[in-house]
């Protein structure tokens, strides 16, 4: 292991920094989903196809 990942465990050890971790995580999912769906608006995919990834960015957002 090296010292990066040495510090990240140490770090993920704090509940504030986990939770600003993960936390961030979620905001860079979400905004990396809904580019996704841009870009598919954009090449005018189906309305089904945009609604699946409507409700998978959904069930995301619910589940955590």
């Amino acid at each position: 292991m090296n010292i990066a990942e040495r510090y990240l465990k140490k770090q993920l050890s704090s509940e504030e920094f986990s939770r600003s971790f993960l936390e961030e995580k979620v905001k860079l999912d979400i905004e990396y989903q809904l580019e996704e769906l841009k870009k598919d608006i954009q090449t005018r995919k189906s309305p089904d196809e945009l609604l699946k990834k409507v409700d998978s960015i959904e069930q995301y957002v619910m589940s955590v």
